[in-house]
């Protein structure tokens, strides 16, 4: 008897249990629901995504700055430029030269071998260019070249091994995507600045070229740039270069609310024309273009609001040659739709003379597709190498074979093979000379020593070996 009230006061104790649990459960915590919606599954897998196990704090991947940032900052270089204001341009004869002018910007390493990208207007006009990596190693740069349409300007610098962001896919971005900005503004190395991407193809009119063949498409963000940003990163969130900085919207001389960047698709192709030919080989069209606005579209009697009116075409340029006329109007650029001039302009700037792009355009009523054959400048389908000079101002020089490096423990170097009355001989340079520096910029060949000198102005100071051995410094003037 005993035994049945003690199991009939267990089971009770467990029904009362069950009783104010459930009267708890509904009165604190609410009737569990059921999830059915799209919206409401959605929800619960992104609380089981974000859920934690413990009290530390995860960031979603879509807002984790900090490994994009950790990832990208060592190849983010300072670069410092001097200017000769004096008789000679960088000091290198004498310690009576003129002061220097100074200013800096920033770079991007794109690899492992010494590669950078700036600004052409960074290094503008400069005698010396130094750069500054984030370890604080110091080198200084050979200029490989430049182009004033884009803004952009390849250097190389000797080394190996160096960190290097990898190109992304500025096609891919969208407005409202993260973006990062690292550079260093104001002389202050290594700083990340956060934004998000507030436009694409904007042309502000900033760029001028001697032919007027300057390409304006900027990503426009809303990160922080400022002075001595120019030529550093705009990354995703993966750490990849999607966009070079490059200018700011402001009317006190610093950030104003938004920057602006050269997208990674022009960059890429105008980095691998400097490195193959020393300057840009652009494909152009051969037409005048002005976007199409609803004003002009009342004014032309167009059936369209958005492309790229045709105000004129070239004669004997690719368009022309391929039927494109006056009044037209280019909507697509290889299957890509194109609003506006700066979006054409890019899309056609990617490519080389005599290469081909499928242009589609509107007449009248009908569209038409043609295939256009690019062509340079002079009008010209076909691409000249660039010419390495072999003699200079009375010297005759040449590559020095690797073996007689090796012998020599030599890493590169031009040898003076002949000599006539010139700058050199006045300088009291020696044949069979082996230049393996110039203005403290190794000299690697012929094509390195072509390269530097373009930029010189003044007095440079060459390093090297005489041919008996020893080594030897000369100062001249260029």
């Amino acid at each position: 008897m005993k035994r049945s009230l003690i199991v009939l006061l267990v089971a009770c104790s467990a029904c009362i249990g069950a009783v104010i649990g459930t009267w708890v459960t509904i009165r604190y915590i609410g009737v569990p629901r059921a999830y059915n919606s799209i919206e409401q599954r959605q929800n619960m897998k992104l609380a089981a995504n974000y859920a934690v196990a413990d009290s530390s704090v995860k960031i979603p991947v879509q807002l984790n700055f900090e490994a994009a940032a950790k990832a990208v900052t060592p190849a983010v270089v300072h670069i410092r430029t001097s200017y000769g204001t004096g008789e000679f341009s960088i000091n290198a004869l004498n310690s009576f030269s003129s002061p220097q002018a100074h200013s800096s910007g920033s770079g991007v390493i794109i690899s492992d071998d010494g590669y950078i990208v700036t600004n052409y207007h960074v290094i503008e006009e400069a005698s010396s260019i130094e750069v500054v990596m984030n370890n604080n190693q110091r080198f200084y740069a050979n200029l490989i070249g430049t182009d004033p349409g884009t803004d952009l300007a390849l250097l190389k610098v000797k080394a190996t091994d160096l960190p290097f962001l990898q190109y992304g896919n500025s096609d891919a971005i969208t407005p409202g995507e993260w973006v990062l900005a690292i550079g260093n503004p104001f002389d202050l190395n290594s700083t990340v600045t956060a934004g998000i991407v507030s436009a694409k193809a904007r042309n502000i009119g900033i760029l001028h070229e001697r032919n007027n063949l300057q390409v304006e498409s900027f990503i426009q963000t809303d990160a922080a740039v400022n002075p001595g940003n120019s030529g550093g990163a705009l990354v995703n969130l993966k750490g990849e270069l999607i966009g070079i900085n490059s200018a700011i919207a402001t009317s006190t001389g610093s950030y104003s609310g938004y920057s602006f960047a050269i997208p990674v698709s022009l960059v890429k192709k105008i980095m691998d024309d400097l490195l193959e030919y020393g300057e840009v080989k652009r494909g152009l069209l051969g037409v005048r273009i002005v976007d199409v606005t609803a004003a002009l579209a009342e004014d032309q009697e167009l059936d369209v609001t958005q492309g790229i009116f045709i105000s004129d075409v070239n004669k004997g340029s690719a368009a022309e040659q391929s039927g494109i006329e006056r009044g037209d109007v280019i909507t697509h650029v290889d299957d890509h739709f194109v609003t506006n001039v700066s979006e054409l302009q890019e899309w056609v700037a990617r490519n080389r003379p005599g290469a081909e792009v499928m242009i589609t355009y509107r007449r009248g009523a009908g569209s038409k597709t043609v295939k256009v054959k690019l062509k340079d400048y002079e009008g010209l389908d076909v691409i000249q190498k660039k010419e390495i000079r072999f003699e200079l101002e009375g010297a005759t020089l040449e590559d020095v074979a690797y073996s007689e490096l090796t012998r020599l423990n030599l890493d590169g170097g031009v040898r003076i093979k002949s000599l006539t009355d010139g700058k050199w001989k006045k300088a009291g340079m020696k044949e069979g000379f082996i230049i393996t520096y110039v203005d403290k910029v190794a000299i690697d060949n012929v094509e390195d020593l072509n390269q530097i000198l373009n930029i010189k102005k003044g007095g440079v100071l060459i390093e090297g070996r005489f041919k008996e051995g020893g080594k030897g410094t000369i100062g001249l003037e260029w």
